[in-house]
């Protein structure tokens, strides 16, 4: 069912907590190397301030263990969020406490406040009820807008929804269900989805769940090899998954999969020796880094075709040159799809560094926050932080 937005709240003069995702990569010195996550919530923080509510924001950075860590600190994200805001920004050195409840008490009505790392605290990961209460009674209105943890139950995602009688969408998660529901419910089609990266483990849910849905699904990078030997091709030191001979054996002769015809081959990543194979070629001590250029014809060709299409997980290590030519002709055919009118989505952050890497993050419908959340909604699963939201009829 649909979710209640933000929009319904009536948040003029009032506390807004709103859950956000800041777990952004930081450099040397706590340098912010991509905002993605900081800007995509900007919407909803601009609403709320337009519409007179003070801000709380609460987000989570690293995998701290429940403890603070001066490395995971929020306070380089505070800092980068002050220039966006105009100043408009108050970092606490917690998020829970008096200390805190005090420093709110002292901050200017239609204010930002950035709370400390929520997983400083066990409570945060562990949905602990007290933890959980103790945030809640930081706001009068919740809003859920981190996609990319909404598959996790913890307090600050799922556990304080359950103190507040209307628990909300941000923009940001409106936005993702509003592209993403369609996609396991009645999808434009013909409906392709493209599949790569390194691991079956991760993708395997989403191509069980997927293929009675789609027209075709393609399949790239290193998960193609794990069904490359399911159906007894040569496929040398190429990574592969034996662990999941069994689920893969089930899925290999679906006829709607495709798979590479061709590939890009080396003895190692570096990118020296590169060859372009047959899939009944590779060598024995050389493994396939990239899909080859028939494949990338092929593919190119049936995306030419779909009017929805679904990106998750690069052809190849695109970082190394030798072994980007898959994913760049991915990302352009996508952006030339959505110039024709498909509705284009990539999710995952190794999917988007691919498309930034292209200069195409721009020039699609959607690039989706989600990460593994993405991919869990795309495998059927349940969201905790989405269901807890408020459904509206």
């Amino acid at each position: 069912m649909p979710k209640l937005s933000v929009r319904s709240l009536p948040v003029r003069d009032r506390r807004v907590f709103v859950r956000v995702d800041f777990n952004v990569p930081l450099g040397e010195n706590g340098v912010i190397t991509d905002d993605t996550r900081i800007r995509s919530a900007l919407p909803t923080i601009q609403y709320l301030l337009e519409q007179g509510a003070t801000v709380i924001l609460g987000s989570h950075l690293g995998k701290p263990k429940g403890k603070p860590d001066p490395k995971y600190s929020l306070r380089a994200v505070a800092e980068y969020l002050k220039q966006i805001l105009n100043g408009n920004l108050h970092f606490t050195p917690d998020c829970i406490g008096i200390d805190v409840v005090r420093f709110l008490q002292r901050v200017p009505p239609n204010s930002v406040i950035l709370l400390e790392n929520l997983r400083f605290h066990p409570g945060e990961e562990k949905n602990d009820p007290d933890f959980a209460r103790a945030l809640a009674t930081l706001g009068d209105f919740y809003v859920n807008d981190a996609f990319g943890t909404a598959h996790r139950a913890h307090a600050s995602t799922a556990g304080m929804t359950i103190f507040f009688a209307q628990p909300a969408a941000g923009f940001l998660v409106e936005k993702e269900l509003q592209y993403l529901e369609p996609l396991l419910q009645t999808p434009v089609r013909p409906f392709l989805v493209i599949i790569g990266g390194a691991k079956v483990a991760d993708k395997a849910g989403v191509i069980k769940n997927l293929l009675p849905r789609v027209d075709h699904l393609l399949l790239g990078g290193a998960v193609a090899f794990s069904f490359l030997k399911a159906r007894g091709l040569p496929i040398g030191k190429s990574r592969w998954e034996p662990e999941l001979l069994a689920e893969v054996e089930k899925l290999k002769d679906n006829p709607k999969l495709v798979l590479p015809v061709d590939v890009v081959t080396a003895a190692n990543p570096d990118g020296a020796g590169t060859r372009i194979v047959p899939v009944e070629q590779i060598g024995n001590d050389e493994a396939g880094f990239d899909i080859g250029p028939r494949t990338i014809e092929i593919f190119c060709d049936l995306i030419a075709t779909a009017r929805t299409i679904v990106w998750a997980g690069p052809m190849g290590i695109f970082e190394n040159q030798a072994f980007s030519h898959g994913s760049v002709a991915i990302a352009r055919a996508l952006a030339q799809a959505t110039v024709r009118g498909a509705i284009t989505i990539a999710g995952g952050g190794d999917t988007g560094a691919a498309l930034k890497q292209a200069g195409m993050a721009d020039r699609i419908s959607h690039l989706s926050t989600g990460g593994s959340a993405t991919l869990e909604f795309l495998e059927g699963r349940n969201l905790p932080g989405i269901a807890a939201l408020t459904d509206v009829p």
